[in-house]
């Protein structure tokens, strides 16, 4: 049977004890539903409880906790296990909460989401096993911090890390430290770059996928906000209130404001769906955001640190590369595909951006 995970929005003067109770209620009747609860979490301070089920389907989920104690889910979402225990560490109740005649969980599934990714910014007069070799010393440097502070890597490809963090002050400090690493590592000659976004929230919301809206984010500060280490506002206030002594300097870490977080998901979204059209443009940019010329340039310097053609234009370049790499068109279709509006043009830019043309990168990388 499919696992779901649901979301209960709790009054303040529930306790966990509450919670627990109201779990055994689910316990006792599930089998009249043909659901079997896995697990739970309690967040007392953030007023939510999640539930991990297997069920039928999420109608019986929503029967059997209104026959249980009529505390209906505000949100229900279809899981894998697997994930899940990525995330959160398990998938069962803790050893130290089992055979009890109450089981009280107070584990909150709130988490802090880590997204690392490895670019290459150039290509040009570098030789594929030096990048290789320059990869491989990112990646045990960034592999090295995550085990020092707890972090779990839930996704993990040559250049990207998709990392659960339960402690704020671990995932804040890792990130310091990788970067710290990564410095030292680095040769004059790298044309590897590595940028860093950090984000905070709950597993269930109202979209489709488990930590959906939280990794969203901090892929959008990791491959749009210049600057090694990119956060949310949240962030750095949870890290701040837990450690009252130390602050985030502003000079290494990027930290946005909600209206600043708010204009890059309202950026995002729209680049994701235009950026293959080619008549999108720094005009269309503008009216579809609601910002005079002058406004979004000035938005767009202090949040990504690029003009908006230039953030298009490198994009787009970005797309391009990924379907080089995949070797399923020639480099005209790659052009068109990616909103060029010729390919003479988009060979221009990539040579301008990578340091090389795409008919030598596809000669020499692939």
């Amino acid at each position: 049977m499919p696992i779901f995970m649901d979301r209960h929005e709790i009054p303040k003067e529930i306790s966990a004890e509450h919670v627990a109770q109201m779990h055994k209620e689910d316990m006792k009747i599930e089998h009249l539903y043909n659901c079997k609860g896995m697990t739970y979490w309690c967040d007392e301070k953030r007023h939510t409880a999640f539930c991990l089920i297997e069920a039928p389907n999420k109608e019986a989920i929503q029967k059997m906790h209104n026959h249980a104690h009529g505390d209906f889910p505000h949100s229900i979402i279809e899981v894998d296990d697997a994930i899940v225990e990525s995330f959160l560490g398990r998938i069962a109740d803790p050893k130290v909460s089992k055979d009890t005649e109450l089981n009280i969980i107070k584990d909150p599934a709130f988490r802090i989401i880590m997204v690392i990714s490895i670019k290459k910014t150039s290509f040009e007069n570098t030789m594929s096993h030096q990048l290789i070799s320059d990869t491989i010393a990112y990646t045990n440097s960034i592999i090295i911090s995550l085990e020092k502070f707890r972090g779990r890597i839930v996704k993990q490809k040559s250049d990207y890390f998709l990392c659960s963090f339960k402690d704020i002050s671990n995932a804040v400090l890792c990130a310091l430290e990788i970067q710290k690493g990564v410095n030292k590592t680095k040769k004059q000659s790298s044309s590897l770059t590595l940028n860093i976004g950090l984000s905070a929230g709950a597993p269930v919301t109202e979209k489709d996928s488990i930590f959906e809206d939280t990794i969203r984010m901090a892929e959008r500060l990791c491959d749009n906000v210049k600057g090694q280490i990119a956060m949310t506002s949240e962030v750095k206030d949870l890290f701040e209130s837990e450690n009252l002594k130390l602050s985030i300097d502003d000079k290494i870490v990027k930290v946005l404001n909600t209206n600043s977080e708010k204009f890059l998901n309202m950026l995002m979204d729209y680049t994701e769906n235009e950026w293959y059209n080619p008549t999108l443009s720094a005009e269309g940019l503008s009216k579809h955001l609601g910002y005079s010329k002058s406004q979004l340039y000035r938005k767009m310097i202090a949040n990504t640190g690029t003009s908006p053609n230039t953030f298009i234009k490198e994009y787009r370049l970005g797309k391009a590369l990924n379907l080089l790499n995949k070797q399923a068109d020639n480099i005209s279709e790659v052009a068109f595909k990616t909103g060029f509006n010729s390919p003479a043009y988009f060979s221009k830019c990539f040579q301008e951006t990578y340091g090389i043309l795409p008919s030598k990168y596809i000669q020499q990388y692939i």
